[in-house]
């Protein structure tokens, strides 16, 4: 991170708050530690988020909603989206609903991953299949999408897909 701006303007968080939020989305989390590192008080943090979420220039289920959206078209499956959204502080029950509002065919998402990545061909052993399997892994799509694709076999014991 960068270091803290030395003597920002008072009452100047509200109007970089806006800034940001011109930009992209932000969580509250986000919004709030940017603007901290950019030397504003707490106090001032605290007072310009609660400012721009009154007025609805900050929301965290818009922002997770579009979050969600752009990893699945990027490829990425629920599981990963689910882990990125926890990362910014997001409440379980938001980002379920973001990720059910994504509405997304993750079947054929992780289907279309695999094609990108590894071609059209048919995986010609069982080395291979588990390849491609942990390709999926990797990108966030659960055991029984995974194991319906690849025709792999998925060890789907983990508690992390619960």
């Amino acid at each position: 991170m960068r270091k803290p701006r030395k003597n920002p303007t008072p009452g100047d968080a509200y109007g970089k708050g806006i800034g940001l939020l011109a930009r992209r989305e932000h969580s509250a989390r986000e919004l709030k530690a940017k603007l901290a590192v950019r030397g504003h008080a707490d106090g001032e943090v605290l007072d310009a988020v609660d400012k721009l979420k009154d007025r609805s220039y900050q929301s965290d289920e818009r922002f997770a909603a579009s979050l969600a959206r752009s990893r699945a078209g990027q490829g990425y499956g629920p599981h990963r989206i689910t882990l990125e959204l926890k990362s910014h502080g997001l409440a379980t029950a938001l980002i379920r609903a973001a990720i059910d509002a994504a509405d997304c065919d993750w079947q054929a998402s992780a289907a279309a991953q695999l094609r990108r990545r590894f071609g059209r061909t048919a995986a010609a052993d069982a080395a291979e299949r588990a390849r491609r399997a942990q390709f999926l892994l990797r990108r966030g799509f659960d055991p029984a999408t995974v194991r319906l694709v690849t025709r792999a076999e998925v060890d789907d014991s983990d508690p992390e897909f619960d």
